[in-house]
């Protein structure tokens, strides 16, 4: 019943999932054009609200935003059917994609045509960033927050604690204000309890049960390996895609060629530079959650099984294993937050949060307009001309007609290919 009452809503999370490029930055901006101004699912405040709330979290926040639009809509089993829909092209890409590398590098298969997404990425930011920007700074201390957060989020942009930390700080610095928001009375709620215990056991189980496979040499001590890698990453890793890669490569590249252990002689998980480099660089060039990077590194590593059943069951324990952290999490902490939100001290903090989400939209968009953007694509000067129009035109377009987001994005992929080709 509720996948008949919500398919259409299912329909446009599958489309979505399949034009959503440009990593969270961009899908911000796309789930504000499809999900609240053209489907109205919820509204810019609500949808401000979730981005706020999922940057406090460590895990895929992009995913756990569009998680919690489902929920918001359905409860908790429309949020997973959200979830599943969302991840599953990416992560299909991806695993496919450890079984065609070496077909990739022999035909030097090139993403050069790919070039306009990191602009059509920032145009959609600046689109979230301008829209939100008028329901969340509204005085002077949300003002001073949002030069703050920009300021920072453009600095430390690659620090793994900058956007809690932002969060935390703007919350205690929009509480020094009784008058505004006053305590009204509310009612505590029972919290239940059941996907946090869930988190922890998991998070504790696998981490004993991968260190002692290890040492005892059990038989499918691999499977296990991935699952705890995987769901670690899954769990502590803030800031996006851009902080989990060095996370991964220490893991997965650095650390089998460590002193400790080559001299313990332990058989770990282990891939080669150039192959991670390849899939890191992919990822961020086709649709969906960079996370999904899990299922691609889950079906490396198999690869020294010389099983093709063993390299599918890694691309799959590698990808489930890396968003479990982040559903369990954001299933638990929003009902709290539901709660908690209510008690005025966290009424005025979202006040400083919302107006801290903008600051590090703004600041992403001077990161990633400026260091960070050539070393994805080195440009001439003509060429930096070029992006800086399709990021103005893709805002333009944006915030001005009623253009659906996926028609913004293939038009940004057509212009690239002829771009490439003349």
């Amino acid at each position: 019943m509720i996948l008949k009452r919500h398919i259409h809503f299912l329909q446009a999370v599958f489309l979505h999932s399949l034009t959503a490029f440009g990593g969270p930055q961009g899908h911000y901006g796309m789930m504000l054009k499809t999900f609240v101004n053209n489907r109205k699912d919820i509204t810019e405040a609500e949808l401000l609200e979730l981005v706020s709330f999922c940057n406090m979290l460590p895990g895929a926040s992009s995913t756990q935003t569009l998680a919690l639009i489902g929920y918001k809509r359905g409860g908790f089993i429309l949020a997973l059917l959200t979830l599943i829909v969302w991840v599953t092209p990416a992560c299909l890409l991806m695993g496919s994609l450890s079984f065609l590398l070496d077909y990739f590098a022999d035909n030097s298969i090139s993403t050069k045509g790919l070039r306009f997404i990191q602009p059509m990425a920032i145009g959609f930011l600046a689109f979230s960033a301008y829209r939100l920007f008028k329901i969340s700074i509204t005085n002077t201390i949300t003002t001073v927050v949002l030069i703050i957060a920009t300021v920072f989020t453009f600095l430390y942009f690659k620090t793994p604690w900058v956007f809690p930390a932002l969060m935390v700080a703007a919350g205690i610095a929009t509480n020094f204000s009784h008058k505004r928001i006053p305590q009204k009375e509310v009612l505590p709620k029972k919290i239940n309890w059941g996907n946090l215990i869930l988190f922890l056991l998991l998070f504790a189980t696998a981490g004993y049960l991968s260190e002692t496979a290890t040492k005892q040499n059990w038989k499918n001590r691999k499977y296990i390996n991935l699952f705890e890698h995987s769901y670690r990453f899954g769990s502590l890793v803030f800031g996006g895609g851009d902080v989990l890669m060095p996370v991964m490569y220490e893991q997965f590249v650095v650390r089998p060629k460590s002193v400790v252990v080559l001299k313990n002689k332990r058989d770990v998980l282990k891939m080669s530079s150039e192959d991670f480099l390849t899939g890191s660089g992919i990822v961020r060039a086709i649709p969906g959650p960079v996370f999904s990077i899990g299922a691609f590194t889950g079906g490396m590593v198999m690869q020294s099984e010389n099983n093709t059943m063993s390299q599918i069951t890694g691309c799959f324990l590698g990808a489930v294993a890396i968003f479990l952290p982040s559903a369990l999490l954001v299933l638990f902490f929003f009902p709290v937050w539901n709660n908690i939100k209510r008690y005025a001290v966290m009424y005025r903090s979202l006040e400083g949060i919302n107006a801290a989400s903008v600051g590090i939209m703004l600041g992403a968009i001077l990161f990633l307009s400026t260091a960070n953007y050539y070393h994805t694509f080195p440009v001439s000067h003509f060429e930096f001309l070029v992006d800086v129009f399709v990021m103005i035109g893709v805002f333009v377009v944006l915030a001005f007609t009623k253009l659906r987001a996926p028609l913004v994005v293939l038009g940004c992929l057509l212009l690239g290919l002829i771009f490439n080709f003349y």
